[in-house]
Parts: C-alpha cells; sequence; structure tokens
C-alpha cells in the first residue's frame, strides 16, 4: 500500500483536493458525490472504534485458537499409550488436521526441526476482517480505513449513484488501493485491491451477503437522512460478534413531536419531547437494531452510542442467542412524559424472574409480563397531562471496558487524529455515564420553579449526599444524569427555593412553577460540596462540547446523483 503526499498530487482542472489525515481525495467541482468536512469527528471516532473493535476480536480468536490447540495436544499426548496400530492411525489423523487447507483459520503451518525428525509447528495468524460501507459516496470514509486499521483484509465501498462510484475509483486509484495494475501478475487470483468498489443498491448487496460463508464483520452505515430502511439488511450479512456502525442525521424526526407519525413509520417508536430528546433518540434507534436482529435469533451489545451535533452515531456488537434475545423485552420500556415538568415514568415491556434449583445450585431464568402502568391519567408531580413515548431501548447506551480501551488507544494515537482532542473529551464523559435514562439540566428545572438556578456543583453535591449516584451526560452541556426520581430531583430544588425565595407575587395563579412550590420537600437537602461531585471529566479541560467548527456548518446539500436525470432519458 503506497501512501501519496499531497505536495505530488497533480489536481486537474475542475477539482479541489481534500486531504483528512493521510487520505486525499479529488472533489469535483460538480458535486457528484457527497462529503460533509465536519464529520471528520464521525470518521476519527469510527477508525478508533473500528481499530480496537478488531484488536478485541484479534485477541478473542486467538484464545479460542490456543484452546484447540490444547485441546489437539491433549488428544496426541493420550495416544501415546494406545497400541501401535492405534497409534499411527492416530498420527495420520493429527497429520491430516494440521494441514492448512482443513486446519482451524488462525492456523498456519510451518516447519520446525525437532529431535523426532521433521514436524511441522502451527503458529496463529491475526484475524483479518472484511468492511462493507454500503453509501459511500466519495469513498473517503473507506480509504481511511483501509489506510489506518492494520487488521482490515479488504472494504467494498457500495454506492448506488453512477457519478458516486466514478469519484470513489478515482479517489482510491489516487492514494494507491485499486487493484494491481502489473501486467507481469499472472497468479490465478489477481489482487483485486484493499478497497472494491461496488455500484449497486445497498439492500440488494447486504441481503446477497446474509449466508453464513459470505457475511462480512463491520457493517458502516452512513446515510443521507435515517439509516432504517438498511437496518434489516445490515444486521443479518454481519458476522456474529461484528460491529454495525450506525449514523442517522434525521434529528427533526427523532428528537421532537413534529413528525411522530414518521418516526414511528421509521423506527417504530414515538419520540419525545423534553430537554432529553437527543437521549431518547439513541434509544429509539438501538429498539429498531434490537428488535430488527431479535427476528433473526440475534441481539446486539452496545459498545458506544453517541449523540453527535446533528446526527446520533452508533457502536453495535451482533451476536446469536437464542436465551439472550429471550430478554429483549425485559430491555425495552414505554415511557409517560410530563408534558409540564418533564419528569418521566417508565413501563418495561417485560420482567426476568432468576430461579436457583434447592439441590443442584442451577440458575433457571422465567420470562413474565410486567403490571402497568406506572403513573395515574396526570403527572403525579405537577397534575399535568402525560404523552406516551416509545418503546425505546432502556439498557445500557455504552460498554465501559470498550470506551477504556479506546481511550488508552487514543492516548497513544494522538497524532493520528485531527479531532483527538474533542474524541478524548466525548469519550471520557460517555464513559463515567450511568446506565439510567434519562438526563436533566438544572437551569431547566429551575425556570420550572422560576428560581435562580443553583450552580451544577451543588445540585451534584445535594444528590450525593441524598445517597444518589450522578454523573454527566455527553448529549448535552450542564446536564446531569441520576439514579434518583424526578420526585428527588424536585425535592432538592424545593430545598433550594427555602434558601433563594421565588417571588410568588410574580407567579401566575396557573403556572406550573405554583404547582410544584405547592408540595413541600420530603427531607432537606445538604448542598455541602461532595468530593465525588467533581468528576474526572471535570477536572481535565477537555472539549466535552463541540463548538462550531464552520461558518453556516451542519448538515450539507445532498449530491445530485444522477438517477432521475438517468430515468428521464430511458423513459424518452
Amino acid at each position: 500500500m503506497s501512501d501519496v503526499g499531497s505536495s505530488s498530487i497533480t489536481v486537474p482542472e475542475g477539482f479541489t483536493l481534500h486531504t483528512e489525515n493521510t487520505s486525499h481525495i479529488l472533489i469535483s467541482s460538480k458535486e457528484e458525490a457527497f462529503l460533509n468536512p465536519v464529520q471528520e469527528f464521525n470518521r476519527d471516532l469510527s477508525v478508533a472504534c473500528i481499530r480496537v473493535w478488531s484488536e478485541e476480536l484479534n485477541r478473542e480468536k486467538e484464545a479460542k485458537w490456543k484452546q484447540a490447540q490444547e485441546r489437539r495436544a491433549k488428544r496426541e499426548a493420550g495416544g501415546e499409550a494406545e497400541t501401535g496400530q492405534q497409534k499411527k492411525a492416530k498420527t495420520e489423523s493429527t497429520e491430516l488436521s494440521n494441514d492448512p487447507g482443513d486446519g482451524l483459520p488462525g492456523d498456519v503451518p510451518t516447519t520446525g526441526s525437532t529431535s523426532e525428525g521433521n514436524k511441522r509447528e502451527i503458529l496463529y495468524r491475526p484475524h483479518k476482517f472484511v468492511l462493507l460501507e454500503a453509501l459511500s459516496a466519495t469513498g473517503l470514509r473507506s480509504i481511511r480505513y483501509a489506510k489506518e486499521i492494520p487488521l482490515v483484509r479488504f472494504v467494498i465501498a457500495n454506492d448506488l449513484s453512477a457519478s458516486a462510484t466514478a469519484a470513489m475509483k478515482r479517489n482510491v486509484e489516487l492514494n494507491g488501493l485499486g487493484p494491481s495494475s502489473d501486467p507481469a501478475d499472472s497468479t490465478p487470483l489477481p489482487d483485486r485491491g484493499k478497497v472494491r468498489i461496488n455500484e449497486g443498491d445497498a439492500c440488494a448487496l447486504m441481503y446477497n451477503h446474509r449466508t453464513e460463508k459470505t457475511r462480512v464483520d463491520v457493517i458502516d452505515l452512513d446515510p443521507y437522512g435515517t439509516a432504517a430502511p438498511f437496518i434489516d439488511g445490515a444486521v443479518q450479512c454481519v458476522n456474529d460478534g461484528g460491529l454495525l456502525c450506525v449514523t442517522c442525521t434525521d434529528l427533526s424526526v427523532l428528537a421532537t413531536t413534529n413528525y411522530h407519525e414518521k418516526c414511528f413509520s421509521n423506527y417504530g417508536g414515538i419520540p419525545v419531547k423534553a430537554e432529553y430528546c437527543h437521549e431518547a433518540a439513541l434509544r429509539l434507534v438501538l429498539n429498531t437494531l434490537s428488535t430488527s436482529a431479535g427476528r433473526y435469533g440475534r441481539y446486539i451489545e452496545p459498545l458506544l452510542c453517541l449523540s453527535i451535533d446533528f446526527y446520533v452515531r452508533l457502536f453495535v456488537r451482533v451476536h446469536s442467542a437464542p436465551i439472550e434475545v429471550k430478554k429483549i423485552a425485559s430491555k425495552t420500556a414505554i415511557y409517560y412524559i410530563c408534558q409540564g415538568c418533564q419528569s418521566f415514568y417508565q413501563q418495561p415491556l417485560g420482567r426476568i424472574v432468576e430461579k436457583v434449583h434447592e439441590r443442584t445450585g442451577n440458575a433457571n431464568l422465567q420470562f413474565k409480563t410486567q403490571a402497568g402502568p406506572p403513573v395515574p391519567q396526570k403527572c403525579t408531580e405537577c397534575g399535568s397531562a402525560l404523552h406516551v413515548a416509545g418503546p425505546m431501548w432502556s439498557g445500557p447506551l455504552h460498554n465501559n471496558s470498550f470506551i477504556s480501551q479506546v481511550l488508552e488507544h487514543l492516548e497513544s494515537n494522538q497524532d493520528k487524529y485531527g479531532t483527538a482532542v474533542r474524541m478524548k473529551g466525548m469519550l471520557t464523559v460517555a464513559n463515567e455515564e450511568l446506565h439510567v435514562p434519562f438526563y436533566f439540566t438544572p437551569s431547566r428545572i429551575a425556570g420550572f420553579f422560576h428560581s435562580v438556578c443553583p450552580p451544577l456543583d451543588d445540585v451534584a453535591s445535594a444528590l450525593l449526599n441524598a445517597g444518589h449516584t450522578v454523573s454527566r451526560s455527553h448529549a448535552s452541556p450542564g446536564s446531569l444524569k441520576t439514579g434518583a426520581t424526578r420526585q428527588d430531583v424536585h425535592d432538592i430544588f424545593r430545598s433550594w427555593v427555602k434558601k433563594h425565595p421565588v417571588r410568588m407575587d410574580k407567579v401566575s395563579e396557573t403556572s406550573l412553577a405554583r404547582q410544584l412550590l405547592a408540595k413541600e420537600a420530603r427531607e432537606e437537602a445538604n448542598f455541602t460540596r461532595h468530593p465525588r461531585s467533581v468528576t474526572q471529566a471535570s477536572k481535565v479541560k477537555l472539549v466535552r462540547y463541540q463548538q462550531n467548527p464552520a461558518p453556516n456548518w451542519g448538515p450539507g446539500m445532498k449530491a445530485d446523483s444522477g438517477t432521475k436525470r438517468k430515468r428521464e432519458e430511458e423513459n424518452e
């Protein structure tokens, strides 16, 4: 693989050179394919996460390979006590099993000299994986994957647009990742290149890879808008233990109730209209992934799910296990959201009862339906009406062990990522985040009470002093997540109002503040500074939340694919 320096590249007329890390692409002035430079953070994060996942997968494969080798060695050692004829048959069988064609995927036979003569020694070969980017556009993401992730075998870069695939081919050749053009290469299997371009429908391509032998290890879905149409194919064509990387940019559908009917048709759930709507968007997409995988006896393991700028980005492992599929209902919930104070009430769809057998000590799981509803028709805090949201994922959003590995990788490779500072900040916050729904901001709660807003550390300290857990949330600046109920949070603000009184003559008789203040706090809050109110993310000066990277930034205009023009020409 050759690395081309930007200074040695000749830029044709009508094109501009775009460089990101060690990858270079030519962008046409005709807007053949879509590229958003602001998404560099998304691409940097994806490279780091896929690289860490691939190293973890390789360790798992190596551990299984070593166990198989140990079992093989024990069988061979047990054969030494057998008769001559049995021993001969055993030896022949072992030699056949060591053949490179029949061996385990990680086996590499090499010859080593021993006292008994020539005997082949089997060494482990690192597992190389195949990555499919279903919607590649310019191919920049696929090129970066091929160049920056060592364990990539090859990348399949697909796009439906002919102009996009032409741009991809140009950019792949520019980076030296295309098929071998050596005329002297007469091998029966010529080098097809590390980035292999395919022009076609993304769903059809993924359905063609859903058989066990043709599955791929990583699928990246980064569409313009929603990823919903591609999820069913993706969960079928990814290998067991494989990685799904999903981006959805349609937050106007996912993070507000303006288009709740569209959200339901795309994601099978109703969105939330509250300050924590961006976390709810993540949970709606996770529920779509979970239920789609469950239809095929598979389940998901969220590794890292982030709400970033104008989109959500999810990294999820897919496994096959019938017992885990049965647990999906207990990780799914409907939420009743108060239209006034934004309190939420969780209604799980299922529950699990664990029974231990007295004699054997084995634990048996029983799957039960869940009683409900958890709340009357009106909010118990302020008496406002409730609206229903979900169903959505109620389990963890992140895997802390995985995030810690990504942070370790980032620490030793900061020079390889242009957005390393922001990556470190957001990953640090996500790693500390509690595995509970949803977050709140003290400023919003103070607004409900018409009171002065208490400092963030004071609210966190009061919750900690009351015995609750507290963390920040990556999704919103100045936010907190806690294991306490919303009633507990409101009691803290009622205690705060006693020390910082509200002018009731300025509060309407029918206002939300009067309803909340009509209740007394069940116990007085202790605002004494708690040592754990300052987290690791707070101590270090990190770029936890993105500042505007450029004027007029955000989702770019969709590129003209040319498919409409092609259809019109065919009709003529």
